[in-house]
Formats: C-alpha cells, structure tokens, sequence
C-alpha cells in the first residue's frame, strides 16, 4: 500500500526503470484480505541483457521478485509484514501449479527484498540477516528459507551501479544520488524518465499543506532537478520547433507544462471540470508559469480548494486584476 508521496515515487521510479523488462504490478493484492505488495515484477525472457544497465537493481530482479521500499528506517513489524506477505504470494504460485499439474522448484519462487534507508543491528539480528559476499555492502540477507534481502540503502556503495536504489535514500544520499542523475550522459535511456518521477514528486510536495520537516527537505532536495527537467523539457520544444516550425516546437514544449499543471491539480482537488481542463490548455507560456508559481504558493491552495475554474479564469482575462497581501 502506497504510504507517502516518497513511496509513491518509489514505486514509479522502479515501475519505469523495469517495465521496458518485464511484467510490473505495483500494489498487487496477495490475500483475499487485501494485503499488497508494492512492487511485483517477472523479468521477460529476453531482458537478461538489458538488465544490466540497472546495475545492482538490475541483478536483483534477473528473477521473480517482490520489493517493498520503505522512507523510514524498517521495524522487525515491518519486516514481518513483509515476509507474510511473500509467503501468502508463494502459496498462489504453488497452488497454481498443483492445478495445472506442474512442478515448482522452490529456486522459481519469488525473492524479497526490503529496501531500507538504514537497518538497525537489532532488526539484523532479530532476523539472523547477515551480509553476502555475492552482494555490495549494504545487503543483509535471511536465512536462506525466507528468500529474503534487506538492503540499507545508505550503506551501498557510491557508485554508478547503486544509483538507481541511491535515489530511494535521504539527506545527503539521496542529495548525491540526484547530482550523480544530472551528471549522466544526455542520451542515457532511464535519466529523462527518472528525472521527470523526480519532478512530479517535488511539485506534489510543494503543493501540499503542513508538510514534516522530511517532507521539506525531499522538496529542498529535488529543487535541483526539478529546474534542469522543466528547462530541457521547454528547451526540447524550442529544438524541435528549429526543426518543424518554431509555432510548433514551442507549443509541444508548453502543452508538457500544461499536462503537468493538470496533474498536481487533480492531485490536490480531485477531477477536474472539462471546461475548467480547456481554460487551462489555452494558457499562454507566460499564463502557464505564472499559474505554476502559484500551486507553489501554501495560500494560493486554499483558493485552489474552493474552485479551480475561478483562478483559471482570473490567468485568462486580458487585463487581469489580482491583489497581493
């Protein structure tokens, strides 16, 4: 079950870096008592290969796997949880086979892993994990009947291959893990998508209302790429506009803020009114950026609670009248 926007991101974050490699379920339900896992993934065939580019991830999902992320440092509840659920999930697959007549190796059950920022030494020994010499530091396994790893994301090694689950730290890990993102070639196949994860998080946070000293800092953190996603993403419009028609590029550049607008916006006042999504579609450049500083703005949320059409109409009048306190 998804529990902040962090795991949220988390979530997508995983979900766009494997779905080009496999079958992705997030939130799949295990038990008919509504128990999910969040992430759900079986590699395809042909993926082996490709796997590769995600370095560590990559080596984690070359099987069946579960991963649940996690903001906070894990409980022994939370593992616990976990390890249920995974064992509810084996007994499908095992129930499955006996119908259908076919032999399941224990090898082709599926294997968990707990991502964690920290791990405390009394949830390792409270599990018997202890570290694997096939794995980087940072890995914790279970004893080997429970097809379980933990993995304390701010042990992991600072390197390209950890980056992917780097992103998923805090503080000053997730801060390098951001700038080491930035600093990937342009044409790198995961950083535009992972980037704009980023960015959807950092605008859904900084809408929000009442946000936890943790929240601030995410929003602090991801301000930087944020700014350099919104940039290549009109600039991306520009130079295809160069080529097809500058009208053009610039409008496929300003129909990507819109889309963003629309989203944070339903995120905070729930569906919006087809009437109100074209007043917002026919915004100018200049309308646009103006009404995205204002989703940043705690007050102007209030407003956005009480009509959203309201404040549209107020960006579509030609000689607008607006006061400031």
């Amino acid at each position: 079950m998804t529990r902040t926007p962090h795991d949220l991101f988390a979530k997508q974050h995983l979900q766009a870096l494997l779905e080009s490699l496999g079958t992705v379920t997030t939130s799949r339900k295990v038990t008919s008592e509504t128990r999910e896992v969040d992430l759900w993934f079986a590699p395809h065939d042909d993926a082996q290969e490709r796997l590769a580019a995600l370095g560590v991830l990559g080596q984690m999902v070359a099987q069946s796997c579960v991963i649940e992320p996690f903001r906070n440092s894990i409980q022994s509840q939370d593992v616990s949880s976990c390890v249920g659920k995974l064992i509810d999930l084996s007994e499908i697959f095992r129930r499955q086979a006996k119908r259908e007549r076919k032999s399941l190796h224990e090898s082709a059950l599926p294997r968990l892993w707990i991502l964690s920022p920290t791990v405390s030494k009394r949830v390792l020994q409270g599990f018997s994990a202890v570290p694997d010499p096939n794995w980087p530091e940072g890995f914790y396994v279970l004893p080997p009947q429970f097809r379980t790893a933990l993995v304390a994301i701010h042990r992991l090694p600072v390197n390209e291959a950890t980056l992917w689950l780097r992103l998923m730290g805090r503080n000053e890990v997730q801060r390098r893990a951001i700038a080491e993102l930035l600093a990937l070639p342009p044409d790198h196949p995961m950083k535009r998508k992972t980037m704009e994860h980023l960015a959807v998080l950092q605008m859904s946070l900084n809408v929000g209302q009442n946000l936890t000293t943790d929240e601030r800092a995410i929003a602090m953190n991801l301000t930087p790429v944020y700014e350099k996603w919104r940039q290549e993403t009109l600039e991306e419009g520009q130079q295809r506009g160069l080529e097809q028609g500058l009208e053009q590029g610039l409008e496929q550049g300003i129909q990507r803020e819109r889309s963003l607008i629309l989203r944070q916006l339903t995120r905070r006042i729930g569906p919006i009114a087809p009437t109100t999504e074209t007043q917002i579609r026919s915004l100018s450049l200049i309308q646009l950026e103006e009404l995205g500083e204002a989703l940043l703005d705690f007050l102007v949320c209030r407003i956005l609670r009480l009509g959203c059409g309201l404040l549209v109409r107020s960006y579509r009048s030609p000689n607008p009248t607006r006061s400031h306190s």
